[in-house]
């Protein structure tokens, strides 16, 4: 039995519904989905729980397009929706961000041809040193290569940065997190000829590490960069930090009723015990260093 797909279908979307009928809530609404999607291929990933799987099969991929188009979503690049949340243009338009981390080749060959003739575009994140003249890979899947890089800005895709190396960065130090920063801006705007804005956090975003989560937002902004999409569950709402964009999962057990519930809102619930089981885990270990359970802590604050 999947939890999540349980509480949203049965518990929080009927919770919403009944919310605007009962009280006549306006239907406007001004937020905005970011989608993630990681790889699209077949493998089932079985040893994964569902909630942590990252794969969409080919043919899920399709319907769900499919029911984004049928429900009259237009597909826009993560700088638009930003822009459009800014101006306040996204209000009664809707309108949904399609995210695609790690740069997998299977972008390139499932998911653009669906997204042009859908008529919709996507950002793309890339971990650069991934990314080559010459076929590579990443954990065993194939990546994009920088000819097919061009070709997919050529039509009408964004890219953005996914670091250099895919690093756990709240591991590294100060200079070696720049260095991911910098160096993969760099490579994807010599490559590209373009100014590169958007970044991806890779792994799971630290929110419970503030001192972290504050240092890093302004080496990003140092650096150029103008956004940040993170693991953090939810729809992004006019005035949230840009450099703490929430994202909502997308992967291939994600039916018609799940992935609509998701696109209505009917999953952010899920950001308050993702908050609280962080948030406990971080005073968990806190707590275990202090009494000495796990002695010292393994990895020292890089910031």
């Amino acid at each position: 039995m999947r939890l999540d797909r349980l509480i949203t279908l049965n518990l929080v979307q009927p919770l919403r519904r009944f919310r605007t009928f009962d009280i006549g809530q306006s239907t406007a609404d001004t937020t905005l989905p970011i989608l993630m999607y990681h790889s699209i291929c077949g493998d089932p990933e079985p040893a994964v729980p569902a909630y942590y799987k990252t794969h969409t099969s080919p043919a899920v991929f399709r319907q769900q397009m499919a029911l984004l188009s049928a429900r009259g979503y237009k597909g826009i690049s993560l700088e638009a929706g930003l822009d459009l949340l800014r101006t306040n243009e996204a209000r009664n338009r809707r309108h949904v961000v399609l995210t695609f981390d790690d740069g997998f080749r299977n972008f390139y060959t499932e998911a653009f041809p669906v997204l042009q003739k859908s008529g919709f575009t996507a950002t793309v994140f890339v971990p650069t040193a991934f990314i080559g003249t010459a076929r590579r890979s990443f954990h065993g899947t194939e990546c994009l290569t920088w000819g097919e890089v061009r070709e997919l800005r050529d039509g009408g895709i964004q890219f953005g940065s996914h670091t250099v190396t895919h690093p756990r960065l709240t591991k590294l130090s100060r200079k070696e997190i720049e260095h991911e920063l910098r160096d993969s801006k760099k490579e994807l705007q010599q490559r590209l000829g373009q100014p590169i804005t958007t970044f991806a956090y890779p792994f799971a975003f630290p929110r419970s590490n503030r001192k972290f989560v504050q240092t890093f937002e302004g080496l990003l902004a140092a650096e150029g960069y103008g956004c940040c999409a993170t693991t953090e569950v939810g729809r992004v709402q006019p005035g949230d930090d840009v450099y703490r964009l929430r994202r909502l999962p997308a992967n291939t057990l994600d039916d018609a009723a799940l992935f609509g519930a998701k696109l209505d809102g009917a999953y952010d619930w899920l950001r308050l015990p993702q908050r609280i089981i962080k948030e406990s885990r971080r005073w968990a270990s806190f707590g275990s260093r202090r009494n000495g359970w796990l002695g010292p802590a393994r990895f020292p604050s890089p910031l």
